[in-house]
């Protein structure tokens, strides 16, 4: 019988009822004023027939309107504010309407049946979906009493901090009871919001928190940058209630507008003490939009958001050449469950070392733009096996450089590296030449480019992941130096300025991303393990193992004795040095090649580090460059800007 009842009330059957319902209302104060005037005393007997009509043009007005405006799809249970306001329109706009039809017919006789019908039945409408609402969510509360619910404040009594309450407190299901709100307008302190008070964020709110035995937080704020994210941070964990932070997914950033917000825990990109980089992609979209594109390395971190990216854009064809095929596995299977036969693209495994591989890929999909993401990017790999930096770094650009250039390609994107700049070590050495080697061809039908930019959250090898690892296990968390700065950014931010520089690019040019202050190593590390809600010194320690072989101390984004350009993006810069010739281009390779037939198989040959100082004029030792860190402008401003590390404490009963 239960299910029958139940069945009954569900989908279309409960919207015919309400309907019935409204229609019943209305016939009865329609009645009703029908009634008032053809009896109450001193009341004018109104005419039937004129009666009946208008009571006709009202019903089809009023129910009309609402039919159009899908007034009745809403769930009423669940709905907000502006269901309430589409509506009182429906209804004000069915009553205008009968009016007006009413005097085109001539059987108007005045204007009170009109608004007293239409308003009474509005507001009887609108009473009995409230009241349905405010019976629905008090049934859930008192189911909820049943089972444990944990009980959370929420920070931020705006429109998400209530759309998040309204959310919790209708759903019987949610393992949450939001108890009250914390804000620091002055305007809503003391006021209700969803039905709850609104308390000043100060230290009081502590005390307020053991009251209401509160175990979890929930940051409900709108343009939540760093600076606000780590006070938050720092200022309730002392209450040892776990924060989360209520926003859209990280890696939707682009349609941030049609995701759902959702609840997650506090991440260390949320701590990252600059902005995140906004860059409006809409043109870059429309660029790639109908292109045959080609991701060199494009199973990696930064080719694979490539991929997803341009996969948007509603390519004419994607092709990804990687390789490793695991990664390329990855992603292929990624695209087909989010785009099935939607999306056009190809999955090529090969090594940008292999030219005839390159040529016959480059001759069967003829891509008109190139992303070149293939590289390998570990310093002290390649410090060790520098022979296998040039052959897959600088060669294989070269041989990919070539290959668009014989095909046709429209652009060709380098991803370079910070490391780039006055590299103390191969790879970085090895990426400052893949820089030459694109700037030299300036005089190509091929629109050459290269995109600069510092270290990757979350990337394959990067520090994060090896910190995430080694909290996990215990410990020790391992850094090289206590004074070591890097830049740091994401990986859809990275993804952005690519695409957004290939759009730009049109001729060798060096695309430079102003990535705000460097961030010290270390207070990284300690932040993340404060984040996993452990103590530094009590839980696991922090153990210094040396700077390893071609490190520096710091990273320097630009060439500082080279010009800058401005572009249309206020984040992004051109940098414009004088390129070399294709000639002294093709003599530094020849340098490389030479020094890798006289080290043939040799491990960690000197030969290769020697061949890479001629070829790379700005080629330092480690040692010559740490000795000066403390000289440098990114060293000096990193102590004053570094992000204050989160400070350690535990909640007292």
């Amino acid at each position: 019988m239960r299910k029958i009842w139940s069945s009954f009330f569900n989908g279309k059957m409960r919207r015919l009822v309400l309907i019935a319902f409204d229609i019943l209302c209305f016939a009865g104060i329609n009645a009703a004023y029908y009634w008032i005037c053809s009896v109450a005393e001193g009341s004018p007997r109104y005419n039937d027939e004129a009666y009946i009509v208008d009571s006709v043009l009202l019903l089809v007005g009023i129910f009309g309107f609402r039919l159009a405006l899908q007034v009745n799809q809403n769930v009423w249970r669940y709905t907000n504010t502006l269901a309430y306001f589409v509506m009182v329109a429906a209804d004000a706009s069915g009553g205008l309407a009968a009016m007006l039809l009413s005097r085109t017919v001539g059987y108007y006789h005045g204007i009170w049946h009109f608004v007293v019908v239409a308003s009474l039945t509005d507001l009887t409408a609108l009473v009995a979906r409230f009241t349905y609402q405010v019976i629905y969510r008090r049934r859930n509360a008192m189911q909820s009493i049943s089972h444990h619910r944990i009980n959370v404040a929420i920070v931020g009594a705006g429109q998400l901090g209530f759309l998040l309450a309204n959310d919790l407190l209708g759903n019987s299901k949610s393992n949450y009871r939001p108890v009250f709100f914390i804000d620091r307008d002055v305007a809503k302190i003391g006021s209700r919001v969803a039905g709850l008070e609104v308390f000043r964020e100060d230290k009081t709110v502590h005390e307020t928190m053991k009251k209401y035995d509160v175990e979890e937080i929930f940051v409900a704020l709108t343009d939540l940058d760093s600076d606000r994210a780590s006070a938050i941070y720092e200022f309730y964990r002392p209450t040892g209630c776990k924060i989360k932070i209520y926003d859209t997914p990280v890696r939707e950033t682009n349609d941030r507008g049609k995701q759902k917000p959702a609840l997650r825990d506090f991440q260390i990109e949320d701590l990252l003490f600059r902005k995140p980089l906004t860059i409006d992609n809409l043109e870059a979209r429309y660029y790639y939009t109908g292109k045959t594109v080609l991701v060199t390395g494009g199973g990696g971190s930064i080719g694979s958001e490539l991929c997803r990216q341009i996969a948007k854009c509603s390519p004419k064809k994607l092709i990804i050449f990687d390789i490793y095929e695991n990664n390329a596995y990855d992603i292929q299977q990624e695209l087909i469950r989010t785009y099935g036969e939607k999306l056009d693209f190809a999955v090529e495994i090969g090594s940008v070392r292999d030219r005839g591989r390159l040529r016959a890929v480059f001759d069967y999909y003829r891509p008109q733009i190139v992303f070149h993401a293939a590289a390998h990017k570990h310093v002290p790999l390649m410090e060790h096996s520098g022979g296998e930096a040039i052959k897959n770094n600088v060669l294989g650009t070269y041989n990919t450089a070539d290959m668009a250039e014989e095909f046709g390609v429209e652009k060709f994107i380098l991803i370079s590296t910070d490391k780039a700049v006055n590299p103390t070590n191969v790879m970085g050495a090895s990426k400052r030449m893949c820089e030459m080697i694109i700037q030299c061809r300036t005089d190509s039908k091929t629109s050459f480019a290269a995109v600069r930019f510092g270290n990757v959250l979350g990337s394959n090898g990067s520090v994060i992941p090896l910190f995430k690892r080694q909290i996990e296990s215990g410990g020790p968390v391992t850094i090289t130096d206590k004074r070591i700065i890097r830049y740091f950014m994401t990986i859809p931010e990275a993804s952005q300025l690519v695409m957004h520089a290939g759009a730009m690019a049109k001729k060798g040019e060096l695309f430079v991303l102003d990535m705000g202050k460097p961030i010290r190593i270390y207070d990284l590390a300690v932040n993340m393990i404060r984040l996993s809600g452990l103590e530094l010194g009590q839980d696991i320690e922090i153990c210094e193992i040396g700077l390893r072989p071609g490190e520096k101390l710091y990273e320097e984004l630009l060439i500082k004795t080279e010009d800058l350009e401005t572009t249309e993006n206020k984040m992004i810069f051109v940098e414009k040095d004088t390129p070399l010739s294709r000639a002294e281009v093709d003599r530094k390779i020849e340098i490389l090649t030479d020094a890798l037939k006289e080290a043939g198989d040799a491990i960690a040959s000197p030969r290769i580090k020697r061949a890479m100082a001629r070829a790379v004029p700005t080629f330092h030792d480690p040692n010559e460059v740490n000795s000066r860190a403390s000289e440098a402008e990114e060293m000096r401003s990193s102590g004053a800007v570094t992000p204050t590390v989160i400070r350690s404490s535990r909640r007292t009963s």
